[in-house]
């Protein structure tokens, strides 16, 4: 039988967002997490605001706002505030009421400077980073490194030199730069004056940039650190020997990556730290400095292995996470927000983990 349409609403409904979303949801379980890592930083919260005065957004609200953001590719603030009047998941993520008003863009914009003076999101990750080892799902000791470029939230347009007086230049739609020689001595970007021209790869395009560094554990994938330096040839390695430090006096550490640290400093260098060198064999018109006394082991080989999964964290961390250009400027912005990004994605990864081994 055909059903009809019915053209009158109905007037009283007792509904709660709780009951719209399933049992199974694999939300459920990354709510669970994160609420568990925003109880344990109350007490930095309350040192962000004052004791009198109106009471503001919650910084456990907007803090999940942004890992739903994350989670669901939200291409703006502005969207997701637009998104956050209907989406009753996003309205239950957030414990909010059905009746409750959404707030505006400019709550994040405001609360951001305060939440990055604290170092939230760092907080936030290193929370995270300690449920995931509680569950017993990381490695103590073997770990990889790698670097992803970050596209800044600048134009080619607004690289000019950075002798020419304000105001001089030629407008946006008049600029003509070919043939011109640019570089990150001569200039500068005018509207993200941190980001740097660098490309990652022989043959590929130079692009304002950033460069991000995660350091992932070797058993299930996840993300141990994470920073941001501005793009440089270096920057990969130097990057790396500084989460390499803060990791030192630990036994049997090993340190994986691609051919780009197979360079005779950064392996001096980690084995100065008692870290060995796992990295891969750049033999590519030269010698490596990996001999063997390293490859001869069966470890390495498995390094080698695992060591490709860090693609995977920034692969998610740039297409799902909406990391490929970031809209912030400033490298403090740019590295808060891909640490927390990189915290989302340990969430997902954490719920997928939990959910294997329950079945």
């Amino acid at each position: 039988m055909r059903g009809t349409e019915k053209k009158q609403a109905t007037m009283l409904t007792l509904l709660s967002p709780e009951r719209c979303v399933p049992q199974k949801h694999p939300l459920r379980a990354v709510k669970a997490l994160a609420d568990a890592a925003l109880r344990e930083l109350s007490p930095v919260f309350d040192e962000m605001y004052s004791a009198i005065g109106r009471p503001s957004i919650p910084p456990e609200r907007l803090l999940k706002s942004t890992l739903l953001m994350a989670f669901y590719s939200v291409r703006s603030e502005t969207l997701f505030c637009e998104q956050l009047s209907y989406n009753l998941l996003f309205r239950w993520f957030l414990d909010m009421n059905m009746d409750e008003e959404s707030f505006v863009q400019e709550t994040f914009s405001k609360n951001r400077e305060r939440l990055m003076k604290h170092n939230v999101a760092s907080l936030f990750f290193g929370k995270v980073v300690e449920q995931a080892r509680a569950a017993g799902l990381m490695s103590d000791e073997h770990f990889t490194v790698d670097g992803t470029l970050i596209e800044a939230w600048a134009s080619h347009k607004s690289f000019r030199p950075k002798d020419e007086e304000p105001g001089t230049g030629n407008r946006n739609g008049e600029v003509n730069f070919h043939g011109e020689t640019r570089s990150n001595d001569t200039h500068q970007s005018t509207t993200d004056p941190e980001a740097r021209l660098y490309k990652k790869s022989k043959g590929s395009e130079a692009k304002l940039s950033y460069l991000g560094h995660g350091l992932m554990e070797n058993r299930n994938g996840l993300l141990v650190k994470t920073r941001v330096t501005l793009a440089g040839g270096t920057a990969e390695r130097d990057a790396a020997l500084a989460m390499a430090k803060e990791m030192a006096g630990r036994k049997g550490l090993t340190l994986g990556g691609d051919k780009n640290y197979d360079t005779q400093d950064f392996v001096r260098a980690l084995r100065s730290l008692q870290v060995t060198p796992h990295v891969a064999q750049n033999t590519t018109n030269r010698s490596s400095a990996i001999d063997r006394r390293t490859t001869r082991h069966a470890g390495y080989a498995v390094s080698q292995q695992k060591r490709k999964r860090v693609e995977q964290s920034f692969g998610w961390m740039k297409i799902i996470g909406m990391l490929r250009k970031v809209k912030l400027r400033g490298r403090e912005k740019v590295g808060w927000l891909f640490t927390f990004v990189g915290a989302a994605y340990n969430l997902m990864r954490l719920q997928r983990l939990q959910a294997q081994a329950a079945a």
